[in-house]
This record gives structure tokens, C-alpha cells and sequence, in this order.
């Protein structure tokens, strides 16, 4: 390899290291043809990058990063190393874990990766890796917190309108935070008070009750008295 070509590579290299999100240095030194080329097919079926290099070239071009410090992967640089690259934070994680678990080789292994300008450095982080949450999730993640204490204010608003003014209150003197617990609370509180108004109804019927009763009474008695009256007629 002359001069020309080694520049050539060490300038690809740059590139893909500016470029990439998520860089995994790796040692897949100890796989034989086939296992190779499954590999291969698996990170190219995943969009996953794999690129077998030269440890003096990489180091060349990771000292060429201007926005990017892979300081410490320096001392990494031995033996075989191999570069997956992906725009995902973990599948090649998951890649290397798969393959390992399905094929019981001693390879793949995790030598570091640098990932959002956060270094790991080896093999025992390859499960947490694995389960990284990537950046749209964890935004998912935080909507989902911030919508909960609006759909629970909607659920309680929709369940009637006697607890509504409890639960404006309670909004008020919390400055816009309102729980699920306090609001099933005002809600208790406005029970009692229709069961109040449905007793007094029942009371104000009651006491009209003697009223009809008496009037009742006084016909009975005038229609008698009529009755005597035509008897002592006849």
C-alpha cells in the first residue's frame, strides 16, 4: 500500500468518524469465513456499517477529529480492530449480543463505542447498550409525563360537573398542578351535599302530607253532615 492509498483511507475514515452517531470499535478477529460473511449480512440487513482497519490508519484519522475526542480509545488499538457504524445507538449492540448468544463464538467483542460524545469502554457494557433508549424515545418518554396530569384533569372534569368548582380551586391555589388524589377527594366532598338536597326534598313533601290529609277530613265530615240532613228531611 503506497502513500497515496494509505491518505486516501485515513480521509474515509475521518469522514465516517465526523459523520457517524454512533461508532462501535470491536474485535471480530477469530470468526472463520462463513461466520464472516453472516456477520456481515446481519449488520447490512440492520444498516449497520462494518469495517475491518488498520490500527495505525484509525488512530491517524481519530486524531484528525476536530469536534470529536477519541483520546481515550487510543490504548484500544490493538490486535484486530473493526468499526460498526450506525445511526442507531444500539443496534450494533444488539448484533454483537445476537450473534454471540445464537452462535456461542468468542467473538464479537465489545472493545469501546462512543456515542453521542459519551465514551464506554469495554465488553460488560454490551447489555446496557443493548437496551439504550435512543433520543426519540426518551423524548416520547417525557411527553407522556407531561399529557399524564392533563388527562387526568379531563377524565375528572368529563365524570360531572358537581366537583368542578373543587377542582378550580384546587387549581388556583396550586398554581396550575392539580393531582389525581385531590381531585377525587373534591369530588367525594360534593356527594354528601346532593344527598342533603335529595332529603330535604323528601321533608318538604312530608310536611305538605298533613295538609292533603286534613282536607281530606273536613270533606268526609261535610258530606256526612249532608247525609244526616237528608235523612231528617225524609
Amino acid at each position: 500500500m503506497n502513500r497515496e492509498e494509505k491518505k486516501n483511507i485515513i480521509d474515509d475514515l475521518s469522514v465516517k468518524l465526523k459523520e457517524g452517531d454512533s461508532i462501535y470499535f470491536t474485535k471480530i478477529h477469530g470468526l472463520n469465513s462463513v461466520q464472516t460473511a453472516s456477520l456481515r449480512r446481519i449488520c447490512f440487513e440492520r444498516g449497520v456499517s462494518l469495517l475491518v482497519v488498520k490500527n495505525r490508519l484509525l488512530r491517524k484519522a481519530m486524531e484528525e477529529q476536530k469536534e470529536k475526542d477519541f483520546s481515550k480509545f487510543f490504548d484500544l488499538l490493538k490486535e484486530n480492530t473493526s468499526l460498526m457504524i450506525s445511526a442507531s445507538q444500539k443496534v450494533p449492540a444488539k448484533i454483537i449480543k445476537e450473534f454471540l448468544d445464537k452462535n456461542g463464538t468468542e467473538t464479537p467483542i465489545l472493545k469501546g463505542a462512543f456515542i453521542d460524545n459519551e465514551v464506554y469502554l469495554g465488553h460488560e457494557n454490551i447489555e446496557m447498550l443493548s437496551n439504550l433508549k435512543s433520543r426519540e424515545e426518551l423524548i416520547g418518554d417525557v411527553l407522556n409525563l407531561l399529557q399524564s396530569p392533563i388527562k387526568n384533569l379531563i377524565s375528572s372534569l368529563s365524570s360531572g360537573s358537581n366537583n368542578l368548582t373543587g377542582i378550580l380551586k384546587s387549581i388556583s391555589e396550586k398554581g396550575g398542578n392539580i393531582s389525581k388524589k385531590e381531585m377525587d377527594d373534591n369530588e367525594k366532598e360534593s356527594t354528601p351535599k346532593a344527598s342533603e338536597e335529595e332529603n330535604s326534598g323528601t321533608t318538604a313533601v312530608e310536611e305538605q302530607a298533613p295538609v292533603v290529609d286534613e282536607a281530606l277530613a273536613e270533606e268526609e265530615k261535610n258530606s256526612d253532615e249532608s247525609n244526616e240532613s237528608s235523612d231528617n228531611k225524609a
